[in-house]
């Protein structure tokens, strides 16, 4: 029974405003709850005021707050009860694509084959391998369904020692990404008794076989700051290896391809630099490669007496250099592959007798191979218009094969072997969607849509060809994220089929701010451009209504994270456009966020959005910020859903956003928020239950469009 205090709280939280009444048919007549007003005043250092009623919502220990949240979630489950069976339905239908007795193709490290296997009607992996060949008694290393057991949030990883007779075990129980890292003993499957918490879970091991090296995060900021090593069996204090003291660089650790090195990098989105340890003494002090330039970034790696470098220094799609290891600074760099207008280098892999490089160009992948001895190359070809490929796991630097991933919207995740002489490719595995599945049953387009300035932004489309007529009836979800650089691919979803196979199309617009078209498509939607992320998205969804993919009353938009702040502009800037919005724990409190150097994160992105102690940035960020936008007008349907232990978008955004939502719209479509009380940024733990939220985003659709089975 609830008690007098708490009853009080929601009826305040109720009465605070006038509730607005949904009429639209298929939602019930129910009034949603309504945040307390509660007006604090925030002042830039330029002197300008805003007055945000929600700032109290920040409080995660205030039961006011956590009885908000989940009157919220009540709101949202009474909302949504006739949808029930049908979200049923799509999880039903979407776990029963998956082959429940599952396992990965296995990779062979220093003498054994690693693998991982699922088991039928479990969520997480059971890590495995076998000695010598496949056909040996298998071990098993950590079983996630053990070790989750009871958790209502449960993340894992291991990494193996150099001889492979010791594993760290990484585990986060709480969606915070602190990890504490247990060991475990290979010959006698116990756990020792060393134990390390609150770590990143970003560690190597040194050679000596007995000693790890590892980052902690600031407990408030959330900033790897710190590298530490830990030598099993020790009692004393971990030595701290190095400190970031630049608020805006986090630090981690990485160890060479050759195993001969230990790499300490520290970066922020738009510049970084490395140091690095001898992992055969530990005890060495870190040695500078090239120290910190802005808007210049580098990773490394190391094979023989030299680093290789890909860096963007002189070179806005990359280059990748070569340096002697007794003289690793740029004034030694020398071009391996020099810098090129229209190819982006995105990566690259070092073995024992050739190089192979990761290229792009207007979004698609190339594998380049290329041989030491005389620098001949060969390509591998991939033959659909949009896909995505890339290096595998290659742990081992004498091999003459290169096994690499391929998928495509229609053909499901692929893993091939490649030989470099033969020029064979071997087909090992293709994930196995059950259901019925066919590939030829759907088909997939890549085109370009005019931006208002003139760029060209590639959209890659796949629908169900008996379902599809490009007549603009169809229902289509318009997925972005253009930030960080990061590339928005074609890639292939057994979930999304539950979409396709009831009539919708899936469009995917690389909008800058990625780096689909190179260095300059990120730089073009960063900082003071990034308004370009959001007209690209619009001017890519005018395309698609125009040219009869998507019907003008029946198109969706989708994005998460800062394609959460996407989804929030977009709203803001073209609420007419959109049947209905889905906003996963979306950045939307840009300014607030940005002025308070103790929210995590905060500093290291001050050179992705605009530092707010420039006036010209502070007022630019401003004039896009979704919460700070939120005006008197009709807005779509909106459901938003975040995390309650999300380290990366605090929840107090999208819940403070809703809460102004509320108050200010005048329509009468629907709006939900949804907080995961037991989860963080990446949602639900476990292959089953982050589909039970897949289903509930799917369904809030299907819904708003007739669709009801």
């Amino acid at each position: 029974m609830k008690s007098f205090a708490s009853l009080l709280i929601l009826f305040a939280l109720v009465i605070s405003c006038t509730p607005k009444k949904v009429e639209t048919a298929q939602w019930p007549n129910v009034n949603p709850p309504v945040a307390a007003v509660k007006p604090f005043e925030i002042v830039s250092k330029h002197g300008h005021k805003r007055v945000d009623n929600y700032y109290w919502l920040k409080n995660r220990e205030d039961s006011s707050v956590i009885n908000y949240l989940k009157a919220e979630n009540n709101y949202l489950d009474t909302m949504t009860a006739h949808t029930r069976t049908l979200r049923e339905k799509l999880y039903e239908e979407m776990k029963g694509r998956i082959k429940e007795k599952d396992e990965s193709v296995p990779y062979r490290d220093g003498g054994f084959y690693y693998y991982t296997r699922f088991e039928e009607g479990y969520d997480y992996p059971v890590y495995c391998r076998k000695k010598g060949s496949m056909n040996a008694p298998e071990e098993i290393i950590a079983n996630g369904n053990e070790l989750g057991k009871n958790q209502k949030y449960f993340s894992f990883f291991v990494v193996n020692s150099p001889k492979h007779d010791l594993v760290a075990l990484c585990m986060d129980t709480v969606g915070r990404r602190f990890y504490t890292i247990k060991f475990k003993d290979m010959a006698t499957g116990k756990i020792v008794s060393d134990k390390i918490g609150g770590t990143t879970g970003n560690l190597t091991w040194a050679n000596d076989n007995k000693t790890v090296v590892y980052s902690t995060q600031d407990p408030n900021t959330l900033r790897s700051d710190k590298v530490f090593r830990h030598t099993l069996g020790s009692k004393e204090k971990d030595p701290l290896i190095y400190e970031e003291k630049d608020q805006t660089l986090s630090c981690y650790v990485n160890k060479s391809k050759s195993k001969k090195y230990i790499f300490i990098s520290s970066g922020r989105t738009d510049a970084g630099y490395s140091q690095y340890l001898d992992a055969d003494n530990i005890y060495s002090k870190p040695v500078m490669i090239e120290p910190m330039q802005n808007d210049v970034e580098y990773d490394v790696d190391h094979l023989g007496d030299k680093f290789y470098i890909r860096t963007n220094l002189n070179a806005v799609n990359y280059r990748l250099v070569e340096a002697p290891v007794s003289k690793p600074g740029k004034e030694n760099w020398k071009d391996l592959m020099a810098h090129r207008d229209n190819v982006f280098l995105r990566g690259f892999e070092l073995f024992k007798d050739y190089l192979a490089v990761e290229e792009e160009s207007e979004g698609l992948t190339k594998i380049k191979l290329i041989k030491w001895s005389d620098k001949s190359e060969s390509s591998i070809d991939f033959g659909e218009p949009a896909y995505v490929a890339g290096i595998d796991n290659n742990p081992e630097l004498e091999t003459g094969v290169i096994r690499y991933n391929y998928q495509s919207m229609t053909t499901p995740p692929s893993t091939f072997d490649y030989d470099i002489v033969t020029k064979e490719k071997k087909l090992l595995k293709q994930r196995e969607v059950l259901g019925g599945f066919k590939p030829e049953d759907y088909a997939t387009e890549r085109v370009m849509a005019k931006a208002r300035d003139g760029a060209m932004v590639p959209v890659s489309i796949v629908y169900r060809k008996d379902q599809f007529k490009k007549d603009g009836t169809n229902p289509c979800l318009q997925y972005a994220y253009g930030s960080y650089g990061a590339t928005s691919y074609a890639s292939f979803s057994s979930n999304r089929l539950s979409l396709l196979n009831r009539g919708f199309v899936y469009a995917l617009a690389h909008i800058r701010g990625g780096q689909e078209m190179g260095g300059k498509w990120y730089e073009d939607g960063k900082m003071m451009n990034k308004k370009n992320t959001f007209t690209d998205f619009i001017d890519c969804s005018e395309y698609l209504i125009a040219n009869k993919y998507a019907a003008q009353d029946k198109l969706f938009a989708y994005g998460g994270s800062a394609g959460g702040l996407l989804m929030g502009a977009i709203t803001n800037m073209r609420p007419d456009l959109y049947k209905g919005v889905i906003a996963a724990v979306p950045f939307v409190d840009v300014i607030t966020t940005m002025m308070d150097e103790s929210i995590p994160l905060t500093t290291f992105e001050w050179r992705e959005w605009g530092n707010p102690n420039i006036k010209e940035q502070y007022e630019y960020m401003l004039s896009y910020s979704p919460y700070d936008q939120v005006e008197k007008k009709n807005y779509p349907n909106l459901l938003v859903t975040t995390g309650l232990h999300d380290s990366q978008v605090q929840y107090w955004e999208p819940a403070k956003w809703v809460a102004k939502l509320r108050t200010m719209k005048t329509d009468h479509n629907v709006l939900l928020l949804y907080t995961n009380m037991d989860a963080g940024h990446g949602g639900a733990s476990g292959r089953f239950r982050a589909i039970k939220e897949e289903a509930m985003r799917q369904a809030f659709m299907l819904d708003l469009v007739g669709i009801k089975e």
